[in-house]
């Protein structure tokens, strides 16, 4: 159980010190936390800590087979499904769907010099390759069959009943500021998974959104989304 709550609780914590971090510069005053390279930089630290997380746990995701084993057909459903997501979500930050006030997203270019490159690198890796497989492995691996029973490890990947799957679509939905958004991602990666019976599946569709986006932020410089 560990291994698949701890990655993503710590990507939370970090989530929790960005938030205090901030309150601290812009409330409390502290000029030294009052800039934006405090937040940028913790970027790359909450990812190369989750990333050592799952690393350390990896030989006991047993739903993870390495090569993973995607046949054609799932593979083409998987890329669907991520320019899917990918084309419905920026598209979907009307006022009502979002939580809280919009966001000035995460601006690598604040930074002069090489070091803004390195930021873009991090955000871009860690938003396509880390997020996908901790979210997947805590949402979708986890939550999902915990739902339908606390021995969740005998509860084949993929298993669907109604009260676990629309649970796991609000809980992932109301993670992300794009609450709305969010459900939609949800429905289309659980989906695939009863479709396909294959965790691989689910983190390749959502690192294919995760990267779409990144590109899309790159090109149109529109931060919010990151």
């Amino acid at each position: 159980m560990a291994a698949r709550i701890v990655p993503f609780g710590l990507y939370a914590l970090f989530l929790l010190i960005g938030q205090i971090v901030g309150w601290l510069g812009q409330v409390a005053g502290w000029p030294a936390l009052s800039g934006d390279a405090v937040l940028l930089w913790l970027y790359p630290i909450k990812t190369l800590v989750v990333a050592a997380a799952l690393a350390w746990f990896w030989r006991q995701y047993d739903e993870l087979q390495w090569p993973p084993k995607l046949p054609v057909r799932h593979l083409m459903l998987t890329t669907a499904a991520g320019v899917l997501v990918y084309a419905a979500w920026v598209r979907m930050d009307w006022a009502w769907a979002m939580q809280g006030a919009p966001s000035s997203g995460y601006n690598p270019f604040t930074v002069d010099g090489p070091a803004s490159y390195l930021l873009t690198a991090f955000r871009l890796c860690g938003a396509a390759i880390v997020v996908p497989i901790m979210e997947e492995l805590f949402w979708r691996s986890f939550v999902l069959r915990y739902l339908i029973s606390s021995r969740f490890e005998a509860i084949p990947i993929g298993t669907f009943t109604p009260i676990s799957f629309v649970a796991v679509v609000a809980l992932f939905g109301v993670e992300h500021d794009l609450w709305l958004a969010g459900m939609m991602a949800g429905t289309v990666y659980g989906l695939l998974l009863v479709q396909t019976r294959n965790l691989w599946a689910c983190i390749g569709a959502h690192a294919i959104t995760n990267f779409a986006l990144g590109i899309h932020v790159l090109v149109t410089r529109q931060w919010s989304w990151w």
